[in-house]
Parts: structure tokens; sequence; C-alpha cells
């Protein structure tokens, strides 16, 4: 079965199909850099990184955009409360947020387009669509764009025109011909950054940000568009309005949106005090195990953040790497023909199914542990396996003795080993309490035992 992609436009799963051979061309809506990046940035971007990672290994050849707005009025308001130039914000939480996607073992994507380094496309964008009546300049300096006039408004989110006509307000300061409008350029305030335009000066709207960056990366038609699932509306549904009255072609095949992030089942929400930067919660738990949690739900549904699901993801990474550890890998690969591939790749192929991926892996990991304990050189390859294609989900890539000792607070190693030893010596002479004394000595420490034909190693417990 080919892959299989649902498709936000249609509503539908369906058989994926590249517009230009096995050439992939995806753009996923980036970060708005005014601040540090939350933990519902981190689900996306993971989530769109495990797709990459993917289609990738599936054989496409994938082009991977992910924007960065780095001038809104949020970034604007951001950098007059610190008192620093905008620019001098957006480029710290650039660094920032590269920083912390790295450490959640995100792969940078293939171009990084910056909204101010693409101004001249978007007035370019924005003259073609006054040209075509599709906008207009108001006396302030302000553009808009007219909703009405695009026929298929409404397309992507089911919303429709008689709906939203009942909450349109027009609020002080614009000048639309319509309460549905939407801003494409905004006439520049006393003290605001701002680019020289056919109005005056100002600077661009978010939603024709996406659009520029886009086309000048992609062209005017391409094969994903992915982004959270609070981009659906107004900001992806007017992506297209601009785009396909611009271009005159469809804007993008296939929509693709990733589910929200809840705070112990409540969404998350500054003014609730469940908020949490991604740096808060990595200092709290391991990279890996952030991402192996974030990975654990299929894309498209909503994730829910607790301190139960952070251990319940430590406890089953654990079961993983703990299959790996002790065996010597150097050398040795997956099977062209393994059955545990094909299996995995049934289930990534199914709308990436990661949950249904890591249930291969963890049947793969108990047919390794059985199969290590009688014949550890036939195990091997299971073990190559396990690590080949957890590596398309981002994970066990790990040093496997690192990853199971890792966790403890104030663990002195050498006293570990010294204990280890000292049990050695009392197995040895029969002393069987004593070994029994100082396993139980260890596992009050959340030292975990685990011996072997091969000798005794140590974990920490989750």
């Amino acid at each position: 079965m080919p892959l299989q992609i649902y498709n936000t436009l249609t509503r539908t799963k369906e058989p994926f199909q590249p517009l230009n051979g096995n050439q992939v061309r995806m753009y996923v809506c980036g970060m708005t850099v005014y601040d540090l990046c939350h933990i519902g940035h981190a689900r996306t971007v993971t989530a769109f990184d495990v797709i990459a990672r993917y289609l990738r290994a599936s054989g496409y050849d994938l082009t991977y955009v992910r924007n960065v707005t780095d001038i809104d009025d949020k970034i604007i308001k951001r950098a007059n409360e610190n008192g620093e130039a905008f620019d001098v914000l957006t480029e710290r939480m650039i660094a920032a947020m590269h920083e912390d996607f790295a450490r959640l073992g995100n792969q940078a994507p293939d171009q990084e387009p910056r909204a101010t380094g693409h101004i001249t496309e978007m007035l370019q964008m924005i003259e073609g669509l006054i040209e075509k009546g599709m906008a207009y300049a108001a006396d302030n300096g302000d553009v808009y764009y007219r909703v009405r006039r695009f026929a298929e408004y409404g397309k992507l989110s089911g919303k429709v025109i008689e709906e939203l006509e009942s909450g349109a307000r027009i609020e002080v300061g614009e000048q639309k011909e319509d309460p549905l409008d939407f801003v494409l350029w905004k006439a520049a305030k006393p003290g605001e950054p701002s680019w020289t335009s056919p109005w005056g000066e100002g600077r661009p709207g978010w939603h024709i940000e996406c659009s520029a960056m886009g086309k000048c990366c992609l062209g005017d038609t391409f094969d994903i568009h992915g982004g959270g699932s609070d981009l659906k509306f107004p900001h992806h549904e007017n992506e297209i309005a601009q785009s396909e009255a611009a271009n005159d072609k469809p804007f993008v095949t296939t929509w693709m949106h990733s589910g929200a992030i809840r705070i112990d089942n409540v969404k998350m929400s500054k003014s609730l005090g469940n908020f949490f930067t991604i740096r808060e919660v990595l200092d709290k738990y391991p990279a890996e195990i952030v991402r192996y949690f974030l990975i654990s739900s299929q894309y498209r549904s909503p994730v829910n953040y607790s301190e139960d699901s952070l251990k319940e993801a430590a406890v089953r990474l654990e079961r993983l790497y703990t299959g790996l550890n002790g065996l010597e890998l150097e050398g040795v690969s997956m099977p062209e023909d393994s059955e545990w591939k094909a299996r995995f790749f049934k289930a990534m192929d199914d709308d990436f199914n990661t949950p249904e991926a890591l249930a291969v892996l963890f049947e793969l990991v108990r047919e390794l542990n059985k199969v290590r304990s009688t014949d550890e050189a036939a195990a091997l390859p299971l073990a190559a396996t396990l690590r080949e294609l957890g590596d398309i989900l981002g994970i066990l890539q790990d040093d496997p003795a690192a990853f199971l000792k890792s966790g403890g607070d104030d663990i002195d190693e050498s006293w570990i080993e010294s204990m280890i030893e000292q049990r050695k010596a009392a197995k040895k002479n029969r002393d069987f309490a004593e070994a029994d004394r100082i396993r139980e000595e260890l596992a009050g420490k959340g030292v975990i035992l685990e011996d072997s034909r091969a000798g005794t190693t140590w974990r920490i417990e989750r």
C-alpha cells in the first residue's frame, strides 16, 4: 500500500502522489521569535521532523522549508519592553530556538527563510493582488485583502462567510471596506521598524509572509504545507486565498496539521499558569524521553502533557535501550528483507502512525531479548534493525549504557561499581544473604542490577 496522508483540505486520508516524480516539497509554518519556544512548538516541530525523516527513509527527495517570522506586533512590543532593537531580540531567540530543537533531536530544515529577508517578494504579491482587484490600499497606508472576492474562502477550515459575518468587527484605526477583510500591509506607527512600499513606510501582515516565502522557496504550487492545528484558521485559510488569487494556481495539494498540547487535560495557557517552555521541560527530563513522549501519539492527535506521561515515556524508552545494552553493533546492519522493517514501514505508511510503529519496535525488542538469551550473535541483526528503525523516529541513537545510567541524582558510579564487586565476591563465597543485602542497598538508591551470562550491569530506576 502506498503512503497514505490525511489531507485537511479534503478531510480524507489519500494516497500520496508528489507533483513532480520523486521530489517532495514541504513547507511548515515556524516560530514567531519574540520569546523562548514552548512545549507546543516542540510538538509541531518534532512531528514534522519525524515526517521529514520518514519521507527520506522511504526514498523521496525532500526539500523541507520551515520559516521564521522575525517581524510582527509581538516582536515589536517585546523589544520595546526590553529596550532593545527588534533584530537583536530576534537573533537571540532564533539562536535559542535552534539550540532547543537540536536538543530534542530535531534535524534542521533544508531552508529557513526569514520574513524580513523576503519583503520584496511580499510587495510584489500585494501589488499583483491590487491589480486584480483582490486587494486595496486604504487612505492610512494599510492594504487589505477582499475576502468576499475569493469564492472558495473557507475551503480548508470549513467556515462559511455567513458564520464569520456575525463575529466580524472593524477595530479602531482600521479602514476596511468589509469587516471580513484582513491586512496585507500595515502602515508604520512612529518608532516602529519599517520598509518602503508604494503605500508608504510599513511592514507586512502575518499571512502574506508565508505566501511569499512558500512561493519563493518552493514555487507556486507545492506538495505539503504543515503546521499546528491552531493555524488552520485564519492563517492557512488566508494563505490559500492570497496565493491562489495571486498565482491563479492551486497553492498546496496536501495540508497537514499537528494536534495541540494539553497540560493535565487542560488547554495550555499562560493565563492559567500551565505554560512550559522547552527549556523548563528539559531541566526536568532527558531530551530523548521528552521526544519519545511527543512521538508516542499520532501527529494529528492532541497530546496530554503530565508527570505520569513523561514517567511512562521514560520507562518505555528504557525498555528499548535495555535490549541494545551491551551489544557491539559496529559493522552490523539491518537486513534489507527484514520483516520488522516491512511492518514498521506499513505502520508509518498509514498517515505516519508512530504509536503503531513503536508497537512494532516493542515486539522487536521482545524477540531480540529472547534470541539474545541463547545466541547473542544471532541477536545482532535484530539489534541493528531496532537501532536503524529508531533513527527514523529520532530515538535510540545514544549509547545504551550511558542512557540507562542517566537520570540519577548525585550517583557515584565508582561507588556503584565497588558495590557490584563486593556483591560478586559475596556470591563467590556463597554468602547470598550479603549479596542480596547489597542489591537491596543499591535499589534503595534507585540503582537496579541486572545479571546475565556476560556479567552484571546496572541502570537507574526511572
